[in-house]
C-alpha cells in the first residue's frame, strides 16, 4: 500500500511494485515547502476532501481502487485509494500534482490492498 514518507527536505509518496503498474507512475517526489495543508476524510471517493476529475492514466473500480493520476482543468491530482478506508488528503502550491489523496495504511479493515 502506498506510503508517504520524508527524505531530507522531500516528500514521497511511495508506490509498491503492483501499484506502479496500476497508476502508470512511478512513486513521486516533491519538496516539503510546497506542502500547504493535510487533512483527513472518511469517505474519498465523494465531498470536498474526495476525489475529482477523470482517471488518465491509471486504474479504477469505483468503490473498489482508484490508483492513478486525475485529470482536472486546474491542473492533476494522484490517488491511491482503496475500498472503504479513510484517506488522507495532501494539498501543494506546487509540483506535478495539486494533491494526493491516500488511503491511510494505519487503519487497515480488509478491504482490498495491492
Amino acid at each position: 500500500m502506498a506510503e508517504i514518507r520524508e527524505s531530507g527536505s522531500d516528500l514521497i509518496l511511495e508506490l509498491t511494485f503492483l501499484e506502479k503498474i496500476g497508476a502508470f507512475h512511478n512513486s513521486i517526489r516533491v519538496p516539503r515547502s510546497s506542502l500547504v495543508s493535510v487533512k483527513e476524510t472518511d469517505d474519498p471517493w465523494v465531498g470536498e476532501d474526495g476525489m475529482r476529475g477523470f482517471r488518465a492514466p491509471g486504474t479504477g473500480i469505483p468503490g473498489v481502487v482508484m490508483l492513478g493520476t486525475l485529470r482536472l482543468k486546474k491542473g492533476k491530482e494522484f490517488a491511491a485509494v482503496y475500498g472503504k478506508r479513510t484517506a488522507k488528503v495532501y494539498e501543494f502550491s506546487s509540483g506535478p500534482f495539486r494533491r494526493w489523496i491516500v488511503s491511510d495504511r494505519s487503519k487497515e479493515s480488509g478491504d482490498l490492498a495491492l
